[in-house]
This record gives structure tokens, C-alpha cells and sequence, in this order.
């Protein structure tokens, strides 16, 4: 014989409709069904007031929550989150202090639950510290215009086909977002004349670090392209970062992944349009986004114009004595005890200076950077370097005041 299956719903009802017959004690009853007689008269009280529906389980969720958040403030959170699609909890509750001023906010945790609650995907978090490496050789900012990071977003094509290549530069101590503009192509013609209008709206840098990508980086000695060049010439350093190291521009390449999730996916419709949005997005970066790299403060709090003016003119680099000035000809050689010897293209019409070693050697210096070794027996031949160089320490106020 098969074992007879009860349900609860069933038992319930049976023991709610012997009991309104009241053909035995209650005290029976319960005992029969072995309950209490509290649970009984809970139920009975249950039944007479809602029905035998109400025999069902109810849920035990507390009836209030004295610190559940406010569902105004929910609904605060899921429209900051409609207007900046990628930003994640801890800016959300950096927006509510600082913009709504709600003194109390919900946790960081909390707000991710109301998130993922409304079916809102967040990204997963990378370890912390995982991929922090330390930088070596390259310059720590202090304040603003110490340090600007340049770089091209990776190119890619608007509805209509047009081709986007973006320039972007960016102040590492503040964040600040100076210029994200698209250009014809990534040349030296296309973005000389965006770094003019740079400088004579911001200022001059100390420092311009940049990737061994043209035009900022060539293949010739010391790397220098004419655009670095000429940056070296108004008295700003250029620092290059080591080949296939994008971690050594990390700031930098974290903006350019929020730039391409929020303004090019999916692309506008043509460059004008693509520029438009490009610009709502910069002055969003810089004056709205909490930046966790500055403390959850915004770029433009931080960032002020560099006292260093834009003359557009160039000065002749000078060098500390016992060093020799060199003049590179316009074809790109420097001329030493009737050798001709090849420094680049890049390095046309600039001043270098020779340092002489012992036993017959010079170290060819341009500004700070050296180049590499001019040897007796061969000063036909530039001879690079595979040891560190000090360089020389001097700082930049007026071209190379050495």
C-alpha cells in the first residue's frame, strides 16, 4: 500500500472547518493535528477573516525595514545611472553627497543590490593592485602642467564611413581632459597645429609623455620625431614610455577605455557629429565624473593654466661649458674636423652639444637627451648608447638654460 501524501493547504483546511463545527474540544483538535493551540487559533482567526486562501504560506519578510533606503533615492540612483551608463557605485554615491547633498547615502554595496535589483549590469571589478606597476625614469607630477600625457585613440569610422583618428592629451596630476579632437590622420601636419592651439589656451608643460607611435616617435636616434623636436625646442621635456608598456601611461589608457565605451559605441552619424559628442563628453569628464585616482574630486577642480606662455618662437638651445655647440645642417648632418657625420631629418636646423670624454670621445648631446657617442676613429658614425644616461639636469624656464 502506497503512502498516503498530505499536503499542508489540505490539512489546514480540514482543521479550520472541524473546528467551526465545534463537535470536539479545541484542545483535542489541536492535539490531533499536533499543533498548538496558538497556531490553531491563529488559523481559525485567519480563516473567518480572509477566506481559505489565507491558509496558504505567507512570506515571512518583515512587514517594514527602518533601513531600507528611501525609494526616492532609489529612484534618484537609476536615473544618475540612465544619464552616465558606465559609472558604478562608488561614483553614483559620490554624485548623491556631492549633487543632491544627501547627507546619509545608501553603502556602495547597497547601491550595487539596487542596481543589479533593476536589472542594471555592472562590470566586474579587477583585483585590486593586480596590474600597478612601478614607473621607472619617468617623471612623478606635483601640480598641474607637470606632466601631459598624449596619445591617438585607436581610429575608427562614423555611419557614413568617415575615418576618426582622436588626439587626446590629458594633465596627469588633475586628470583634466585638455583635448580630445579628431583629426585628418595621425601626422605631424594634422597635429602640429592642434598642440599650437593647445599651448595658447593652457600654457606649456614641463613634460610630454608620449608612446614610440608617430608622430610623436620615430626610429631614428633618440627616437625624436620633428614633432618631439620641436616640443623640446619651446623647453619642454619629452619622455617616452618603453616599447609595448602601455601600463607606464595607465591613466591615460583607462580614459581612453571610458571614451570609447560612452562616445563611440555605437559611432554618430559623421565627424561633425562625432566632434559634438566628443565635446559634451570632455566638458562631462572634466566637470561632473569623480575621478578615484584624484580622490573622487573632478579635474576641474584641480587643474589650473600653466604660467609658461605660448611665444610660438623658437630660442637656440644653449650648454654649459667645457660643452661645444654643433649646428645640424638642414639635410641633417653635423660636420666634425671635416667628417660629415648623419644625425635625422628630425634633428634639422638644432642645436646639439658635444661633451669630450678621454681617449678620443665626444657624447653628443640634444637639450638633455644624449644621443649617442661620436668615436675619432670613426666620427663619420653616430654610436648609440646600451648604458644608462644621466643626461643633464637643468631645468626648463626659457629653451635649455645650461
Amino acid at each position: 500500500m502506497a503512502w498516503k501524501e498530505v499536503l499542508v493547504m489540505e490539512e489546514r483546511s480540514s482543521f479550520v472547518l472541524l473546528a467551526e463545527k465545534h463537535q470536539q474540544s479545541f484542545s483535542s483538535l489541536c492535539k490531533e493535528y499536533g499543533i498548538s493551540r496558538k497556531t490553531g487559533y491563529k488559523w481559525v482567526a485567519r480563516y473567518k477573516k480572509y477566506g481559505l486562501r489565507s491558509l496558504q504560506e505567507f512570506s515571512r519578510r518583515p512587514m517594514s525595514c527602518p533601513h531600507k533606503t528611501p525609494l526616492k533615492i532609489e529612484k534618484l540612483i537609476l536615473r544618475e545611472r540612465r544619464k552616465h551608463k558606465t559609472w558604478g557605485p562608488k561614483k553614483l554615491r559620490d554624485v548623491l553627497i556631492k549633487d543632491h547633498k544627501i547627507a546619509k547615502p545608501p553603502a556602495e554595496s547597497t547601491i550595487g543590490e539596487i542596481l543589479k535589483r533593476n536589472g542594471v549590469p555592472l562590470r566586474k571589478r579587477r583585483k585590486h593592485g593586480v596590474f600597478r606597476l612601478p614607473l621607472q625614469d619617468l617623471t612623478m607630477p606635483e601640480a598641474a602642467n607637470d606632466v601631459w600625457t598624449v596619445d591617438f585613440k585607436g581610429w575608427f569610422r562614423t555611419l557614413d564611413g568617415a575615418r576618426c583618428d582622436p588626439l587626446t592629451v590629458m594633465d596627469l596630476y588633475s586628470r583634466y581632459l585638455l583635448c580630445a579632437k579628431l583629426l585628418l590622420g595621425q601626422t605631424q601636419r594634422s597635429t602640429k597645429p592642434a598642440f599650437e592651439a593647445l599651448f595658447k589656451r593652457y600654457g606649456l608643460p614641463k613634460v610630454i609623455r608620449v608612446d614610440n607611435g608617430s608622430p610623436f616617435a620615430s626610429v631614428g636616434i633618440g627616437r625624436l620625431s620633428e614633432l618631439s623636436t620641436w616640443w623640446t625646442h619651446l623647453g619642454i621635456r619629452v619622455e617616452f614610455i618603453k616599447p609595448a608598456s602601455p601600463q607606464e601611461n595607465g591613466a591615460h589608457e583607462r580614459m581612453h577605455g571610458t571614451l570609447k565605451a560612452e562616445v563611440t559605441k555605437p559611432p554618430s552619424a559623421n565627424r561633425a557629429a562625432q566632434q559634438q559628442r566628443l565635446d559634451r563628453w570632455r566638458k562631462e569628464y572634466n566637470e561632473e565624473r569623480p575621478h578615484e585616482g584624484i580622490e573622487m574630486q573632478r579635474p576641474a577642480q584641480r587643474y589650473q593654466k600653466s604660467p609658461r606662455r605660448f611665444s610660438g618662437k623658437i630660442k637656440p638651445l644653449r650648454y654649459p661649458r667645457p660643452m661645444k655647440p654643433i649646428q645640424v645642417s638642414s639635410s641633417g648632418f653635423i660636420y666634425l674636423e671635416g667628417a660629415a657625420c648623419f644625425i635625422g631629418e628630425a634633428l634639422s636646423g638644432s642645436r646639439l652639444g658635444l661633451k669630450a670624454l678621454d681617449s678620443g670621445i665626444h657624447e653628443v648631446y640634444f637639450a638633455d637627451r644624449l644621443l649617442g657617442e661620436l668615436h675619432d676613429s670613426t666620427p663619420d658614425r653616430l654610436r648609440p648608447l646600451y648604458r644608462r644616461s644621466k643626461g643633464i639636469k637643468e631645468r626648463y624656464e626659457t629653451g635649455v638654460s645650461c
